[in-house]
């Protein structure tokens, strides 16, 4: 039978009653859940951000305008775009709202001196946790009794390895027993406990604005500011003119309206849905539709090693013995990996994987064709290495049943079995060599591995003799033969090298900021290129001053390990101050702090906990770096096609103003070639698919070749082709379609044109916007290359747009909307004139890129 050793006998425990009292003294064990956010608040949100109060007051000066269609029209696109834009993130807000599931529902204590099953939240302060494999930690408490206890504490502290405290540690809630046992006096419950701290910390980081609501408040001040300097100088031009104030005052507020442009608030939120559908298709969940955009626009990258660059799957990869080295082919846990060796080397290999299987506890079990980790995921590793070497486990634990364990503890540092007549001992070097007559061949060999970052074990053994049964562990592990050293390591994912060189490519910075040991980051960040000529910290070699740590993090390639919660946190403010678009990585409870203060949080899905995925702005599905580098290239791509639709919306203003114009400079002796409703119609009525369809816009080549897109949505390069080539080519086409038909009905300059001589030159003008802004809408799909060098089937869905947009074109040119709108079917002359316009357009934009390369 199975003999294990404690260290310290464990106390009574309390009894019911005192149990009772400190509950209600005390409170129960339940981490204070933060509310979530009220939907109606969500709602409303989603009806009161910068661009709708714009356009809600574009339809407040509409209805005073005695302008109600116009009124109700902007306000229904301000309720569906909410609506739309609420649904997307509530759904997202669900499914992050799941942090108590670190807790365990139910947890072993001993009252009244009998072992007892009780809720979570009943465990108060005082009483005796009883934990085994496989548990979770239910609340914080100081160990009284272990037996080979094996913790994994990933969650809080963001280190991988699995972590063995000495008899007299602590636990915290929020960590799993991987092996053995122990008896914790609970010193902590609740809200006091080290999970509730950090989960406090996440819910005061502040959330930064995203680069693109900064941006779009530019936008808006711009449009507002050109809106109303538009309306004041009409207003003006309208005393001159003699009109009453009244009436002067009403036409000036129909002009601000008209400058709006209804249908970018719409577009915008669409184009994000967009990106949000692309990037979950590469395994990149968005959590909040800006953060689409947001990571287009990310500068400086701070991941996590273990399942981000790593797989988190431990192997081994090489095994050096007396008798030879054997390297081991292929990563992962996959049993059919090849081992290479000599063949004098492979017997030693033998003998060295069954010692290190008989010292482990981890398995690999197969049902059916599906191999399945259990256990300790360096141990798993080590029976792995028996599964590839061809020893059959099952029967040499027939052959030499287990009769002892002497478990691993920070003392010793090794662990070893009695398994009938021979002993196996695993360990740190160092602890084993010392017991061995080994040379300096092997302690040159333990160098060597551990200089290229690998995880180094010994493993030893020797004939067991009768006092082995009771003798204490210093006395069985003596006088061993040393089998050889097993070097193992998390490997990088296959894709990471070239993401890493993406990066760099496409100007983002990149850093390692990890839990885990100094010597494992560093060789992991030098094998997938990020570790350059950046320094190589812990994070107790921060300074403490801000400004300090934003000078020494902010370079490329950068590794900082040992890192805690606080340590990411100041990282991430540190780098925001320098004026970076912060990208934090991290799947830990302790990394939700740090994920909610960086511009953009990166929560892993598969490996990471809920608190780290609830602060997160994108949680990746797949845990992979690379993913990373592929939601960066989209959320380039979506910041440059809100670029295309807005060259888009600003052309279309020039063409609907225009007429105002020169309406304004003629004194009024020019009639008005477009009607306030029209302007509405070509808004969010003929413009708004097309605009849809830029949204969609593939990314280019050249996505990742250029530095990240940290400047305004609307530059010089956007009102230069808006506002000097594309619009003002629509704009004249549509007066020459308006005069020409005018001009043939017989009109005159000073002159009043009859009701259907307007409403058909009105028609034309109309129709030449709508053809010019087809022409616009493959012009914008580029800002480089003109139409003719794009392929025509690379967005179908500006093919299915246009095709609508002529239908509605001829929608609105009928009866009964001809009527309300204040057009009608031009004739032939204005149909040709109008036709000019989309050729027109394409033209002069492919003759100002050509002047545009030149001149680069």
């Amino acid at each position: 039978m199975e003999t294990v050793e404690t260290h310290v006998g464990e106390p009574p425990g309390l009894s019911s009653s005192q149990a009772a009292h400190r509950l209600q003294e005390l409170g129960p064990n339940v981490v204070p859940k933060p509310r979530p956010p009220s939907p109606v608040r969500l709602l409303l949100g989603q009806m009161v951000h910068f661009f709708a109060l714009l356009l809600w007051v574009a339809a407040v000066l509409a209805w005073v305008a005695d302008m109600p269609e116009l009124a109700v029209a902007i306000a229904v696109v301000v309720v569906v775009n909410g609506v739309f834009a609420f649904l997307q993130e509530y759904r997202a807000d669900k499914a992050g709202q799941k942090l108590l599931e670190l807790m365990p529902a139910l947890a072993t204590v001993l009252r009244d001196r009998h072992r007892r099953q009780i809720p979570v939240h009943d465990i108060v302060v005082g009483d005796l946790l009883l934990l085994e494999a496989g548990d979770a930690v239910a609340a914080d408490g100081r160990l009284v009794s272990v037996t080979g206890l094996a913790l994994d504490e990933s969650m809080l502290t963001g280190e991988s390895t699995t972590t063995h405290p000495s008899p007299d540690g602590v636990v915290h809630a929020g960590t799993y027993v991987v092996e053995g046992e122990a008896a914790v006096e609970i010193t902590a419950t609740g809200p006091a406990t080290e999970l509730a701290h950090i989960m406090a910390l996440t819910r005061t980081a502040s959330r930064p604005p995203s680069p693109l609501a900064i941006r779009l408040r530019r936008v808006v001040r711009v449009i507002a500011g050109l809106a109303i300097a538009v309306g004041v100088a009409f207003f003006a031009v309208s005393l001159v003119l003699g009109m009453p104030p009244s009436d002067g005052f009403l036409f000036a507020v129909g002009v601000m309206v008209a400058l709006v442009p209804e249908g970018l608030l719409p577009t915008v939120t669409l184009s994000l849905a967009r990106g949000a559908q692309r990037m979950a298709s590469r395994n990149a969940l968005v959590r909040h539709l800006e953060s689409v955009e947001t990571m287009g626009s990310t500068t400086f990258i701070c991941t996590d090693k273990t399942g981000t660059l790593t797989r988190n799957e431990m192997s081994v990869v090489e095994v050096w013995t007396p008798q030879g080295t054997a390297s081991v082919v292929g990563h992962g846990y996959a049993p059919t990996a090849r081992i290479t060796a000599g063949a004098g080397t492979l017997p030693a290999v033998r003998d060295v994987a069954l010692a290190a299987a008989r010292c482990s506890t981890g398995r690999m079990v197969r049902s059916g064709e599906q191999w399945t980790a259990h256990g300790d995921p360096m141990e798993v590793a080590l029976h792995v290495l028996a599964l590839r070497a061809d020893v059959d486990v099952p029967a040499e634990e027939t052959a030499r049943p287990l009769l002892r364990r002497l478990p691993f503890d920070a003392h010793r540092r090794r662990m070893s079995v009695l398994a009938g007549d021979v002993v196996y001992v695993k360990g740190a070097p160092d602890s084993v060599l010392a017991l061995t007559s080994a040379g300096d061949d092997a302690v040159q060999a333990v160098a060597e591995l551990a200089a290229r970052g690998l995880r180094v074990l010994a493993v030893a053994r020797r004939a067991a003799t009768a006092d082995d049964a009771g003798a204490p562990a210093v006395d069985v592990e003596q006088h061993l033969e040393l089998l050889g050293l097993v070097a193992l390591e998390d490997p990088p994912r296959d894709d990471v090298h070239a993401a890493v060189a993406a990066c760099r490519t496409a100007g983002i910075k990149l850093a390692m900021v990890t839990g885990d040991h100094i010597g494992t980051a560093t060789a992991i960040a030098r094998e997938v290129g990020l570790l350059r000529d950046g320094p190589v910290l812990e994070g107790s070699d921060l300074p403490a001053d801000d400004d300090a740590l934003g000078e020494l993090v902010d370079r490329d390639g950068v590794v900082i390990a040992r890192v805690t919660p606080e340590d990411k946190l100041r990282i991430a403010r540190a780098l925001h101050a320098r004026g970076h678009v912060v990208a934090m990585t991290g799947d830990g409870v302790n990394d939700g702090p740090a994920l909610r203060e960086a511009d953009i949080g990166i929560a892993m899905g598969r490996s990471g906990s809920d608190v780290a995925r609830e602060a997160a702005d994108v949680v990746l599905l797949d845990d992979n770096f690379a993913t990373i580098v592929a939601a960066v290239e989209l959320g380039r791509a979506t910041f440059a096609n809100i670029r295309r639709f807005l060259t888009y919306h600003l052309t279309d203003n020039v063409a609907e103003l225009t007429p105002f114009l020169i309406w304004a400079l003629s004194g009024g002796s020019l009639p008005l070639a477009l009607t306030v409703l029209q302007i509405l119609a070509l808004d969010i009525g003929t413009d708004l698919l097309p605009a849809l369809a830029l949204g969609a816009e593939p990314p280019s080549h050249a996505t990742m070749r250029q530095r990240p897109s940290t400047g305004a949505l609307i530059d010089r390069a956007v009102l230069g082709r808006a506002f000097g080539v594309l619009g003002p080519v629509e704009a004249v086409v549509e007066m020459a379609a308006f005069f020409v038909v005018l001009g043939l009905a017989g009109w005159v300059v000073g002159a009043e044109p009859s009701t259907q001589t307007l409403a058909a030159a009105s028609g034309a003008a109309f129709a030449a916007v709508v053809l010019g802004q087809l022409g616009n809408a493959f012009a914008c799909r580029s800002e480089y290359r003109w139409v003719g060098a794009l392929r025509m089937t690379g967005n179908p869905m500006l093919l299915w747009a246009v095709a609508v947009e002529l239908v509605l074109l001829a929608v609105f040119l009928a009866p009964p909307l001809s009527g309300l709108l204040g057009g009608s079917p031009p004739p032939a002359a204005g149909w040709a004139v109008a036709l000019a316009a989309p050729v027109a357009v394409v033209l002069a934009d492919a003759a100002a890129k050509a002047v545009r390369a030149r001149s680069r």
